[in-house]
């Protein structure tokens, strides 16, 4: 189960299909746009940090649109490859850390009150904690050969719930929304965490008891998905 449920993704696709078309034909590399996405994600990280939270939660959203072109731009414009993919991952995690750390930043600062705001912070680090395990359950079972997308919080949803609230109430009086929409984060994405190790764990099992054992891989995760590219 997903906050954004799949028909909703899908028609968002759609709706961008346009521009992601006209970028192909321009010969835009889906790379340059993951870059310019990734930007776009830590000037919303310095919004947060600056306080100027309706900002902050305005271009985490703009960020999404990014996240689609560049890889509809490698899969239709036939561009896909595996630094792509490397690349586009290891940009989604600095623009995450970017964001939780900045939003820390504003809580120290004097966001919240001062009584919230030890609390604050370790939920900001528990949320930014959290994400990456996400991403690393993630890569650690496509190295094993499984895939493993399921989870109540993956990244859409993860920005969804952190911009739109903040693009239409900033951060709350006293910060008290931008606290608990952290805290909601810091939750759900550990449950993530949690429905990932399951899942693998049952299908790990269930390869087990048809085929026999399953290679153990010792070395960090790595997707043979061809992505995007340069």
């Amino acid at each position: 189960m997903n906050v954004i449920p799949q028909a909703v993704k899908d028609g968002f696709v759609k709706l961008v299909g346009p521009i992601a078309r006209a970028l192909i034909r321009w010969g835009v590399s889906p790379n340059t746009i993951t870059t310019a996405g990734s930007l776009v994600v830590i000037a919303s990280a310095v919004a947060f940090g600056m306080g100027e939270i309706h900002w902050g939660g305005a271009l985490l959203l703009a960020s999404g649109m990014f996240d689609i072109l560049d890889g509809q731009v490698a899969r239709n414009g036939n561009r896909m490859s595996t630094f792509g993919a490397f690349y586009d991952s290891t940009l989604d995690r600095v623009g995450e850390t970017a964001v939780f750390l900045g939003i820390a930043l504003w809580f120290v600062q004097g966001g919240v009150p001062a009584a919230r705001m030890p609390l604050a912070v370790g939920m900001a680090i528990t949320a930014l904690s959290a994400s990456m395990l996400v991403s690393y359950t993630r890569a650690r079972a496509e190295g094993l050969g499984i895939e493993c997308k399921v989870g109540i919080a993956q990244r859409a949803e993860r920005f969804l719930v952190l911009g739109a609230p903040t693009l239409l109430f900033g951060a709350g009086r006293d910060g008290t929304l931008l606290f608990w929409i952290v805290v909601v984060l810091a939750a759900v994405t550990a449950i993530t965490v949690v429905q990932r190790v399951i899942y693998v764990a049952q299908h790990t099992g269930a390869v087990k008891r048809g085929t026999g054992a399953a290679h153990r891989d010792t070395l960090p995760g790595h997707s043979a998905a061809l992505r995007k590219g340069t």
